[in-house]
């Protein structure tokens, strides 16, 4: 993987952290054509995009494992709250994208490599704490694993379609020394030397290409795919009388 893609793929680990480590979601269905339709207590659609659907039962039990990020003590009522509820929506749409993506052109992640992610994973922690951190947020190892797949298959999304996206140019190198570092002067003790100065710009310029590229690639995919957020589900979870400001609600969203 390159550092231009790692570095997405970084953005990506950040957006999805709770989600990735206890989530309950794609465990629960968010499988293609596995998603469960019927209406009924908790089973009413939420979100759908294809073949995949989140219920309102399943928002509400992500969301209420994600609350353990939040503060004690903060309000069922608060604008925290509301916030959080909006991101939880925007990262759960933003995975089915990816996963739809996946599956349109035919991305997913053998055993072997799901065995080489999870040997490395639990390296990184002392004989048995592995356990006993799924075992305090109540998660099954299975479900961890799952979640853990639906990771990497996001991660081979991202590195193949920006791949060949991310390229620095001798002029874009030049433009950035002229901006930064070109008649600027400094303590000669932490001036770098010329080629650590070309080291950093590089750097740099993979970091902001890498996001820039990232933000108008995921706002293409998501325009792409028919997103349908139920505006009346939402507005019960969020006690609002309006539907969540999101680029990707459409206008024709169910009503339950």
């Amino acid at each position: 993987m390159s550092e231009a893609n790692q570095l997405v793929t970084k953005m990506i680990k950040r957006f999805f952290k709770t989600l990735w480590m206890i989530g309950p979601v794609s465990f629960l269905l968010l499988s293609f054509g596995c998603g469960q339709k019927d209406s009924g207590l908790g089973n009413e659609v939420l979100i759908s995009l294809g073949n995949q659907v989140v219920t309102v039962l399943d928002f509400n039990e992500a969301f209420e494992i994600a609350k353990i990020e939040f503060a004690h003590g903060t309000s069922e009522q608060s604008e925290d709250l509301r916030k959080a509820q909006l991101r939880l929506l925007n990262e759960l749409i933003l995975e089915m994208v990816l996963l739809e993506r996946a599956h349109e052109i035919g991305i997913s992640v053998t055993d072997i490599e799901l065995e080489r992610a999870v040997a490395a994973i639990k390296s990184d922690y002392p004989s048995g704490e592995f356990e006993e951190t799924l075992l305090e947020f109540a998660v099954s190892y299975e479900t961890w694993e799952s979640r853990l797949k639906t990771r990497l298959i996001m991660e081979k999304v991202i590195e193949k379609e920006l791949e060949n996206r991310i390229t620095i140019t001798t002029e874009d190198i030049a433009e950035y020394y002229k901006k930064n570092f070109q008649g600027k002067k400094g303590e000669s003790e932490s001036t770098p030397a010329a080629g650590d100065i070309n080291e950093i710009i590089v750097k740099q310029l993979r970091r902001e290409k890498a996001e820039e590229t990232y933000k108008t690639w995921i706002e293409e995919l998501k325009a792409k795919y028919e997103i349908e957020i139920n505006g009346a589900q939402w507005k019960k979870i969020t006690d609002s009388q309006s539907t969540p400001k999101n680029e990707t609600t459409n206008s024709d969203a169910k009503s339950g």
